[in-house]
């Protein structure tokens, strides 16, 4: 049981130490615990208001009702309404006013009411609402419907609107013709179509909130003296739909300065970033750690393959470098042969996990390659199980079970034909005499496996 005691009487002493203010304390573990201080008649009608109506815990409440007053209660009863009729529950209800109390208060017919629908149309309601108030509740009390119609007016489709509102719902509290349209036009006098613009900012919201003369021009400024051109410099932009986001005076002009050190010519450097940004836009010193390790592993950084070799360890943590060399050793490569698989074709490290697994297996179990075999054709790694390997192997199966082929045939070659080049040679050559062979290469006739290897 608890119960109040107060600490000041007149006329017997109190056996605690306490000079003034309630305490409350338990009978079990007789521990004082303060108790909330006296409250005007005003700030106790905002405190009852927000536990009964709002669902707030007293201490919570006597916060808040330092900041906000309630004077009479249509308004706030009001608000509440709007908000369960858009599906929020009370939980919802009481981290919004926790986090924004003035929304009680706010103005229905001009804001809070046309926002809500607003919101509403977009598709947010119940939990997705929920989810975006919680990130900036301002919203609800800005000009949103002027930030909806900018958008609109500048190709923005209502999906896209929605995904920018989901990620970056201050968005809405910028002012729209100040702030949000003069980063689209500039963007637009760089060869960008509104379409572009419009699913780059969808994806990356964020780049609004840059500085749009301390951020977003020096960084396009740096991108065209790096690459040389505009054009180029918008389809540096289209090809990373983050590198707004970049500081390039800060990160890309000292990373260039490292590769030149090492030798890498400015053609080099420049494929680099276009094949991956990302690739010189790490820190200075994972950057100097990639270039040694390559390297290291007998790559010339005059040459194309140094250039796919750090663009492809750049696109992962060393970490997960180190999960994949285990992954392809636990299957049956051998460290030596890992690495000689990378220097003939460094990208067939960029697979995940998840589909080493999937094509090792398959390669050593269902078609007789041995993992040395493997190593020595690193590009079919690159190529898809289901869209390319399964099929091509299917129709080889066909033709080897009818006598159309032998045994010899440069299995890897036929993985790495075109697919114009597949249709002409294999295809179209020998679907007059095996009809089966169109179906068999859309999947209609099971692969089996090979009884024995292909040559490599």
């Amino acid at each position: 049981m608890l119960r109040l005691v107060c600490t000041k009487q007149k006329h017997r002493a109190s056996p605690f130490p306490f000079s003034h203010g309630y305490f409350l304390f338990s009978t079990s573990i007789r521990k004082p615990i303060k108790v909330l201080p006296n409250l005007t008649d005003q700030q106790s009608f905002t405190v009852s208001y927000l536990q009964k109506s709002c669902g707030l815990s007293s201490e919570s409440a006597i916060s808040l009702a330092k900041k906000l007053q309630i004077e009479a209660t249509h308004n706030p009863d009001s608000v509440l309404s709007l908000f369960k009729t858009h599906g929020l529950t009370q939980s919802h209800i009481k981290n919004l006013i926790t986090k924004r109390p003035g929304l009680l208060l706010a103005d229905l017919d001009t804001k809070l009411g046309p926002n809500m629908k607003l919101f509403k149309s977009l598709g947010f309601s119940g939990a997705s609402l929920a989810k975006m108030l919680n990130k900036h509740p301002l919203v609800l009390e800005s000009d949103a419907q002027t930030v909806f119609e900018l958008f609109r007016s500048h190709g923005f489709s209502e999906k896209d609107i929605k995904t920018l509102t989901m990620r970056l719902p201050k968005l809405f509290i910028y002012d729209a013709k100040k702030t949000i349209k003069p980063k689209i036009e500039f963007l637009k006098s760089l060869g960008l179509s509104e379409l572009y613009i419009a699913k780059l900012l969808s994806n990356e919201p964020y780049v609004l909130a840059r500085s749009l003369e301390n951020h977003i021009i020096p960084s396009v400024q740096a991108l065209v003296r790096f690459l040389g051109s505009d054009v180029s410099a918008s389809k540096a932009i289209k090809g990373c739909h983050r590198m707004l986001e970049y500081n390039f005076e800060k990160v890309l002009d000292p990373n260039v300065s490292i590769f030149r050190s090492h030798g890498v010519p400015e053609s080099l450097i420049v494929k680099m970033f276009l094949i991956n940004p990302r690739t010189l836009l790490l820190k200075g010193s994972r950057v100097s750690e990639i270039i040694g390790d390559v390297k290291e592993l007998g790559f010339d950084p005059n040459k194309m393959l140094f250039a796919l070799a750090v663009c492809t360890m750049a696109r992962m943590s060393k970490a997960c470098w180190e999960q994949k060399l285990e992954t392809y050793r636990s299957l049956g490569l051998s460290k030596d042969e890992i690495y000689s698989a990378f220097r003939k074709q460094p990208m067939c490290m960029i697979n995940s996990v998840k589909k080493i697994r999937k094509l090792m297996p398959f390669f050593m179990n269902k078609l007789n390659l041995k993992p040395s075999m493997i190593s020595k054709n690193p590009d079919i790694l690159l190529f898809s199980l289901e869209k390319r390997i399964i099929p091509r192997c299917s129709v080889l199966q066909l033709l080897l079970s009818q006598g159309f082929i032998k045994e010899d045939v440069k299995f890897p070659h036929v993985l790495k034909m075109t697919n114009k080049n597949f249709r002409r040679r294999i295809l179209s050559k020998y679907e007059a005499v095996v009809p089966d062979i169109v179906k068999a290469y859309k999947g209609k006739i099971e692969f089996q496996g090979f009884s024995s290897s292909f040559n490599v």
